[in-house]
């Protein structure tokens, strides 16, 4: 047993909820992030102010015509899983071996492909890590073993992992249309509370395909907490604080939380009421890529999402019946609101009576 431990902390395996859960699902959602969500935003810039080195067809493979963005998008799937393999800090041959694993399991993979792709690049970086510089050919030995560890698991599990994450994203979204104001506080909060915890809000969703309703209160839940934290610590954190955890993320005040979880209470709280006010009251669906379903105000990219949505909806959503829409006042007015406005507001009234409860005291939300 000790030469096993030895062995594993010789090529840097470590087997724990951190390095896996953590780091590498939090490396998989900046994959997706500079590829489908750029591509995204790209397309429909180009297609919408009429920007025609964006708009234009660049390149044609088979039957299919790429713009920039469409072409980024593509490359979702070895993207998640280079991620994956830096977080795994693995070496050069099987970091450069995980292009082709990401783009077949992410295919295989369907719908619930960023799911497919964490679990399946895990083992294949893994796998390519244990054999890398232990024979004299490497340069054949540890690519291969990447390849076919990762390609032969992908043919066994991704399809299967695929489908029961599309499922349940499915049952999610079909829960929050027949109970939009149960769904809507608990999908918000739910939702919420992973993008403050150490782990990828933004992931899950795209993980779960979530779109349309249930994608919106998973914005409204994102938002409460980046601009409710960002606005009920501005006495302790200025300017630089509004900013870092308000366009930035909520995730800078785990070590508070950690510290006092009754500073919690008042995003969660705000969340839980921002949620059900965005389905039922202004519908208001996220219809654009899935990731920005889990971003909230990160870099304005939940909202960036709704609006692309109206304009361009995602494969995704189409699937579930979306539509492009022309957005009334109505829809920016609740854009506004659900996003930024009544988490400033809401969650800044809920910490004034945390403080006076005592439940927040002076510095507990110094970052």
């Amino acid at each position: 047993m000790s030469k096993v431990k030895e062995f594993l902390s010789k090529k840097d395996i470590e087997f724990s909820l951190k390095r896996y859960g953590i780091d590498a699902m939090g490396a998989m959602a900046q994959g997706l992030f500079c590829t489908l969500l750029i591509g995204t935003i790209l397309n429909t810039l180009g297609v919408q102010f009429n920007i025609g080195f964006l708009s234009d067809k660049i390149l044609t493979i088979g039957d299919s015509a790429y713009t920039i963005g469409s072409l980024a998008s593509a490359m979702v799937g070895p993207a998640m899983a280079v991620a994956i393999g830096h977080s795994l800090r693995a070496p050069g041959m099987v970091f450069y071996s995980m292009i082709p694993v990401g783009y077949i399991t992410n295919a295989m993979g369907g719908a619930g492909g960023p799911f497919a792709v964490l679990l399946v690049s895990i083992l294949a970086a893994e796998a390519g890590k244990a054999v890398s510089k232990e024979t004299k050919v490497d340069i054949l030995v540890t690519p291969m073993v990447t390849l076919f560890v990762g390609i032969g698991i992908a043919m066994l599990i991704a399809e299967p992992i695929g489908q029961a994450a599309s499922w349940i994203g499915q049952l999610i979204m079909w829960a929050t249309e027949l109970q939009p104001l149960l769904m809507g506080m608990l999908v918000s909060a739910i939702v919420g509370i992973a993008l403050t915890l150490p782990i990828s809000s933004a992931a899950i969703c795209a993980g779960l395909s979530l779109t349309g309703l249930a994608g919106g209160a998973a914005v409204a839940g994102c938002c409460a907490q980046m601009v409710g934290f960002a606005v009920m610590s501005f006495k302790e954190n200025q300017w630089g604080g509004l900013v870092s955890q308000g366009i930035g993320t909520s995730m800078l005040q785990m070590g508070n939380i950690i510290k006092n979880p009754k500073i919690w209470i008042a995003p969660i709280l705000t969340s839980i009421i921002t949620g059900p006010i965005a389905t039922c009251i202004f519908h208001l669906e996220m219809n654009g890529a899935a990731i920005n379903s889990g971003m909230g105000t990160c870099g304005f990219c939940g909202p960036i999402g709704v609006w692309t949505g109206w304009m361009a909806p995602s494969a995704a959503a189409l699937e579930h019946g979306a539509t492009t829409i022309t957005p009334t006042a109505f829809d920016w007015i609740g854009l506004v609101l659900i996003c930024l406005i009544l988490p400033a507001i809401i969650c800044y009234i809920f910490g004034q009576v945390s403080r006076k409860l005592g439940w927040i005291n002076e510095h507990d939300l110094k970052l």
